[in-house]
């Protein structure tokens, strides 16, 4: 018996010498890794480590103009927890993304659909609504700022229409309104034509059955189009959330977060902290809690999607 373990073990041993060491898979593994390290590479220094970055510094007191950089534990998160004006940005973020969110994609989904008829003039039509993706976001804000001042080209219309109207930039109401159009307008079209490309993609013998069947535009619309498009819809629900969320240039250049903070969401609260306050390890305290928001809603968009997206069970 220990005769024949020994022969066995003699040649397993033999058999490992005599194994190449870059054997086929080894090989192919290699050149996966190889092939995905750039991408490694860059989601590490850029992605990663920045995020690290942030919760250590959001657990420091760093005081630029005096060259301090004292270690303060959870005190940023105390402090935030603590701050008065918490509530009203959280408030004002939760307002704008959800008006935000609701009227692009549902303006984004009605152009679609009228855009998808054979009709003459559509092409130049979805041009028209897409150019605005195309402009520089900077330049798009401050042209906005000018057509709704008080004397602006807005008010201009509203007045051959006998219709005064009122500073759109001034008031608490239609300061929140104006930023949410203003980026609506600039950024529907992406979304547009996300929505164009799955409706053209949806079959028409589906809609001819139902037809067919009695269905009605709007029962078609609700039990074939919603459906087939429903991954689309979550794609677009996700990017134009997040999106939301990290807006900055356009309350900066239109309202710098007025009047009063109608308007300070949650990434300019963060900025005025960090770069106008020098609050710097707050901010960063800040930018965690925006983080943690961001991808709870993402989580939380991307568990339900088993529930309504189609083909997903």
């Amino acid at each position: 018996m220990a005769a024949t373990d020994l022969r066995d073990r003699v040649a397993v041993r033999a058999a490992t010498r005599t194994r190449p060491f870059w054997t086929i898979p080894r090989r192919d593994a290699l050149v996966g890794y190889l092939l995905i390290s750039p991408q490694l590479v860059g989601s590490a220094l850029f992605v990663l480590l920045p995020l690290g970055l942030v919760v250590y510094y959001s657990l420091q007191e760093w005081n630029v103009l005096a060259s301090t950089f004292e270690y303060v534990g959870g005190a940023n998160y105390a402090k935030l927890l603590a701050d008065p004006n918490m509530g009203q940005v959280l408030t004002g973020t939760a307002l704008f993304s959800v008006g935000l969110v609701v009227l692009n994609l549902t303006l984004a989904l009605t152009l679609a659909i009228l855009l998808n008829q054979r009709l003459a003039g559509t092409t130049f039509f979805r041009t028209l609504f897409f150019s605005p993706v195309l402009v520089s976001l900077v330049a798009w804000t401050i042209v906005w700022q000018f057509l709704l001042q008080q004397d602006g080209g807005v008010n201009g219309l509203l007045g051959v229409a006998g219709v005064e109207g009122p500073n759109w930039l001034r008031g608490e109401t239609t300061a929140l309104l104006s930023v949410i159009v203003v980026q609506v307008v600039k950024n529907v079209g992406l979304n547009m034509v996300l929505f164009l490309a799955a409706l053209q993609g949806v079959p028409r013998q589906l809609y001819e059955a139902a037809q067919l069947d009695g269905a009605g535009a709007w029962t078609r619309f609700a039990r074939i189009t919603v459906p087939q498009i429903s991954p689309t819809i979550l794609l677009t629900s996700i990017i134009t959330v997040v999106g939301s969320l990290q807006v900055f240039a356009q309350i900066a250049v239109l309202t710098q977060g007025g009047p009063g903070m109608s308007t300070t969401v949650l990434v300019y609260y963060l900025y005025q902290q960090a770069f106008q306050f020098r609050h710097l390890g707050y901010g960063a305290a800040l930018s965690v809690l925006l983080f943690l928001i961001v991808a709870a809603l993402t989580l939380l968009q991307w568990r339900l999607r088993r529930k309504w997206v189609f083909h997903e069970s």
